[in-house]
């Protein structure tokens, strides 16, 4: 017997220790800031993000790790605290997933970026000014969007297999539901990407083209993601700050669509057949401080040259038309009426080719 077992012993010290984990029905312990989820797990925690040239923070994580291996997928929301949709959406996901059910190990960060939420603040961490989805790698040394995009880039984006990041409209965003497709030029990398983007199951879809370098320190979660060479896309649902059940229905489906894609829930998930493609996307901007008036509406159609709003001065006199220099899809308007020169009146993206 003695024999037996040291034979048996070498020959599971020669194999893969992934192998020997799958064969006994093992899985390792998955750690994320405070949270330690065993196999079978749903555990919460937080990303501590220490103190530095300005205050502390502390980023909420759920750990759900499955009771059978499989891949592990991020989905992060909440780099800017007021698109609520998104937020809400994945507090109501890891409400409704059973960690029995898994293949695999999902990483939930809700809401990234607290100070935004708290303070009502569109865009920016208002601790610091700066957009927390436009600042990663980060730094560890930085300020406190900088250090928690670190630590985020660190804990969550390189122990991932695949990432999902979600948006909706901020407080002065109307917009349509659509993802984001990351073309990269690299195949394997696109076709997987392209395959979740069609799970999520939202019918419009930017292609977000990925080619050039991206500059460090000044990406988003997304872009970095793919970088590092994990499958990423991007969904957006919600307008306005508003949390309809509609668009947080969307993306709670969306999320769970890709995970039966990727073989993390079981189940069968159909794609979606026949989206548009969306290409190019151009920002149209007011060229007047004033009060912005919009004349269409997400989702219309419009034709270049055409009258999208206006802005007028304090006392109602129109100032100019806000026309569109493409034609295409109208994917956001501008959903207040406080305008500044510069600032975002609408995107219009042009219908592109099936890719």
């Amino acid at each position: 017997m003695k024999i037996l077992t040291n034979r048996v012993f070498r020959l599971l010290s020669n194999l893969p220790l992934f192998a020997c984990f799958v064969g006994l029905g093992w899985a390792a312990d998955i750690t994320v800031g405070t949270a330690t989820a065993h196999t079978g797990q749903k555990v919460t925690g937080f990303i501590p993000v220490v103190a530095g040239v300005d205050a502390a923070t502390n980023i909420p994580v759920i750990v759900i790790n499955g009771a059978r291996p499989g891949p592990k997928l991020a989905i992060v929301a909440g780099s800017h605290g007021t698109e609520y949709a998104s937020i809400i959406a994945l507090e109501n996901l890891v409400q409704t997933i059973d960690a029995a059910d898994l293949s695999g190990t999902l990483i939930v960060l809700p809401l990234i970026n607290l100070a935004s939420f708290a303070q009502k603040v569109p865009h920016l961490n208002p601790v610091d000014g700066k957009n927390m989805n436009r600042m990663f790698p980060g730094k560890a040394d930085g300020t406190q969007t900088e250090r928690a995009s670190w630590a985020i880039a660190r804990q969550v984006v390189e122990k991932c297999d695949y990432l999902i990041d979600l948006h909706g409209g901020d407080l002065d965003e109307n917009l349509r539901r659509y993802a984001y497709w990351p073309q990269t030029g690299k195949d394997q990398l696109d076709s997987a990407s392209r395959g979740m983007v069609l799970a999520f199951g939202l019918d419009h879809i930017i292609i977000q083209r990925n080619q050039t370098p991206a500059v460090s320190g000044a990406t988003s979660i997304s872009r970095f993601a793919e970088d590092q060479g994990k499958p990423t896309i991007i969904a957006e649902a919600g307008h306005a700050g508003t949390t309809e059940a509609a668009d947080v229905d969307a993306l709670v489906r969306g999320c769970k669509n890709v995970m039966r894609h990727l073989k993390i829930l079981p189940g069968v998930v159909t794609p979606v057949e026949h989206p548009v493609w969306i290409g190019q996307l151009t920002t149209v901007r007011s060229d007047h401080d004033g009060i912005f008036y919009p004349l269409v509406v997400p989702e219309a159609y419009v034709q270049r040259g055409m009258i999208i709003g206006y802005v007028t001065d304090y006392f109602g006199n129109k100032l100019a038309d806000v026309t569109t220099p493409i034609s295409g899809v109208v994917t956001y308007i501008c959903s207040v009426p406080s305008m500044k020169k510069g600032d975002t009146a609408a995107n219009i993206g042009e219908i592109a080719a099936v890719p």
